[in-house]
């Protein structure tokens, strides 16, 4: 077995920001009602770049912060749920867009968890030895399904992307983890359904194209199942919250994470957010908020982080990682 460890963080976001005022000019709403029940007060909302150029954007910093050329990434890995098509996978276009031609590419599919899931996996190939690094981005483009008629939505999610490189080395990587699904409550979070319709069959389903969420249900979902989570990877790694730099959680929602927080006795402080500025944006969440705390140097080499993220599947899961 080899040991891995992250190289590098990068993120890229669009331009255009949609503040909460400006969503009053489209829905009954204001910036009073976001803000004290979510912690958002702006979000970025891309005008014209689609998922797979914005996951390309961070790819092409992460890479040249972690030392590489293109031609040496060995494998690409993209958790995303608002890919530019159903094929070719986002990964595949981030792998021709960045010239990465010797990379294996591949998407994961598990909503607002899947960053972490996507750096599981990366941190198994380097691990046994198959690959000497990884790109792993989490990137989305949610404003392609955001139902811009409903408050209760369209206030939560933004566009952006994240990215690390992960390589072969001295470090730790993920020292323990605690992944989870549950397919039985998939309904809480649903988007985009097709049904099947061919000359076959006779289809009476209806398509949808939006965001569908209950709100209730993700909350006590998220409020029950991640502080468990990050006990857990505690309890496997053998350390104490006292070793753990930050604990860095999907940026859904500021009342879930100050509930998270309550519940593992911790103070906020522990916690890093900043939903504030880019709203939720799924998969891509985690690695902008890792992104911007490695710009602002709240975060340095042999750190121990948690990362911990929760969404449709319904999915959720920790690691703990040395950085």
């Amino acid at each position: 077995m080899f040991n891995s460890k992250i190289a590098s963080f990068a993120k890229c976001v669009p331009e255009n920001i949609v503040t909460n005022n400006d969503l009053e000019k489209l829905v009954d709403t204001s910036d009073e009602w976001i803000f004290s029940r979510t912690g958002i007060k702006e979000r970025r909302i891309s005008v014209s770049e689609n998922t797979s150029e914005i996951c390309a954007g961070a790819a092409k910093k992460a890479i040249d912060a972690a030392k590489l050329m293109p031609e040496e990434v060995e494998l690409i890995i993209t958790a995303t749920i608002s890919g530019d098509y159903y094929i070719p996978s986002v990964s595949c276009i981030v792998q021709k867009i960045i010239g990465a031609k010797n990379a294996m590419a591949f998407d994961i599919n598990a909503a607002c968890s899947g960053f972490i899931f996507a750096l599981s996996a990366a941190d198994k190939f380097i691990k046994t030895g198959t690959f000497k690094n990884a790109l792993v981005i989490g990137g989305e483009v949610l404003s392609k399904f955001v139902d811009w008629d409903d408050r209760g939505t369209c206030v939560l999610f933004g566009d952006g992307a994240g990215a690390c490189v992960i390589k072969r080395g001295n470090g730790r990587g993920i020292i323990a983890e605690d992944l989870h699904s549950d397919g039985e409550k998939g309904e809480s979070l649903m988007s985009s359904y097709i049904p099947v319709d061919n000359p076959f069959c006779e289809s009476t389903e209806e398509t949808f194209k939006f965001i569908k969420m209950g709100g209730r249900e993700i909350f006590n979902f998220a409020t029950r199942k991640v502080p468990a989570s990050i006990n857990e990877v505690i309890k496997k790694s053998a350390l104490s919250f006292d070793d753990i730099k930050y604990i860095v959680p999907h940026q859904a929602n500021s009342r879930i994470v100050e509930i998270i927080a309550k519940k593992l006795k911790l103070p906020m402080n522990k916690f890093f957010m900043n939903m504030d500025k880019y709203g939720n944006t799924s998969g891509a969440s985690i690695p902008i908020a890792l992104s911007e705390m490695s710009e602002k140097g709240l975060i340095k080499e042999n750190d121990k982080i948690i990362v911990t993220g929760f969404g449709g599947g319904l999915t959720w899961g920790s690691a703990l990682i040395e950085l």
